[in-house]
């Protein structure tokens, strides 16, 4: 099991992705906005974990895949494109309910990034054929690179493994760093071993709010330089997993590699969110009318964060209609919320998007 020993580059580090995640904070995003940079975050995560495997598609083609009718026939990269895209959305789901770290989690993602596989493939893998060495294999030279502990240890490596996940006081970005160490060296699956660790580890940082929102990719700043990606997790050991693998004697080599990526990643995710903020809101705001304008103003200057149609009607001697349609397009271009009660809408709250907007939207209005 790797043992973390925390340095100053290690603590400098995570202050640094601390920062930005605070700082995300204060910027707020419409749900319109959202959804389409976390729809094209999980793209984009799924090329790039897939490239670092040797999948072939190039960028447009994974989309392409991403986007196609379920019914299409797929060939393998495409498959493998679309099965990871899939258990994102599958973690996504997870998420809400902030299912833990478990054994369960583990085989029901990896079964998705193995869909369409042999059977053989999905799940924890078995004893090998006579003379037959589980290896990871040069694809060049053909020797073995690395070779996995022995089926029979699987189990029990999991389980201390997860035992540490759901007992630690490590900080969140230590474990996510852990689990994805671990989960390639144990290697626990036939296939979809690197894929399967770095979406569990990405759970993990979704799990503990260090997730950004779920924009931007992680999976992006390890596949820039694959060799720096792989040559941190060997760390310079032998192939055996026994011969040192098992307990690195220098841990902070991955961790310090794992902690730059984040850092890189939230950085950049910063950057996007204050830019989409300012571009969501001069496009949101570039849908309404005049009156819809008025309205929204007129609720901001009167701190009216909840209300029904009826009272603002009342107060501004137009029928109760004209206020709900002009509230169903604020709501359509994320100003507001409709509050719904037995499948009506029984009153609306100004978004969390106007709210961090105020001073933006009421200098438009003037």
């Amino acid at each position: 099991m790797i043992k973390v020993t925390l340095t100053n580059d290690i603590l400098k580090k995570i202050s640094a992705i601390d920062e930005n995640r605070f700082s995300l904070k204060t910027i707020e995003l419409s749900q319109v906005t959202k959804n389409r940079l976390r729809k094209n975050s999980k793209k984009k995560s799924s090329y790039a974990s897939n490239k670092l495997e040797g999948n072939p598609l190039t960028e447009a083609q994974a989309n392409e895949a991403i986007e196609s009718d379920n019914h299409k026939h797929f060939l393998k990269p495409e498959q493998e494109v679309r099965n990871y895209f899939l258990a994102l959305v599958f973690l996504e789901e997870k998420l809400k309910n902030k299912e833990p770290f478990s054994k369960k989690l583990l085989l029901e993602v990896q079964e998705i990034v193995e869909k369409g596989a042999s059977k053989e493939k999905i799940g924890l893998r078995g004893e090998m054929p006579p003379v037959v060495l589980f290896a990871v294999y040069d694809s060049e030279s053909g020797a073995p690179e690395y070779i996995p502990p022995e089926y029979t240890d699987i189990p029990a490596l999991l389980s201390e493994l997860i035992e540490y996940v759901n007992t630690t006081d490590d900080h969140p970005l230590i474990i996510a760093a852990v689990v994805h160490y671990q989960l390639v060296t144990i290697h626990p699956f036939e296939d979809g071993n690197g894929r399967t660790a770095r979406l569990m580890s990405g759970y993990i940082l979704d799990y503990y709010g260090y997730g950004f929102n779920s924009i931007g990719s992680l999976e992006e700043y390890f596949a820039y330089d694959p060799d720096e990606y792989y040559a941190s997790l060997q760390m310079g050991l032998p192939a055996l997993y026994y011969s040192g693998r098992e307990n690195p004697p220098h841990p902070e080599i991955w961790i310090h590699y794992f902690l730059r990526m984040v850092e890189l990643y939230s950085n950049k995710v910063c950057e996007l969110s204050k830019s989409s903020a300012d571009d969501a809101l001069d496009g949101s705001w570039s849908y309404l009318n005049a009156k819809e304008k008025d309205l929204l103003r007129y609720l901001l200057n009167n701190r009216m964060f909840e209300f029904t149609p009826i009272e603002v009607s009342k107060k501004l001697g137009v029928t109760n209609k004209t206020v709900i349609n002009r509230c169903v397009k604020l709501t359509t271009n994320g100003f507001l919320i409709p509050n719904i009660v037995r499948e009506r809408v029984r009153s609306y709250s100004l978004s969390e998007f106007t709210k961090k907007n105020e001073k933006k939207i009421l200098e438009k209005s003037n």
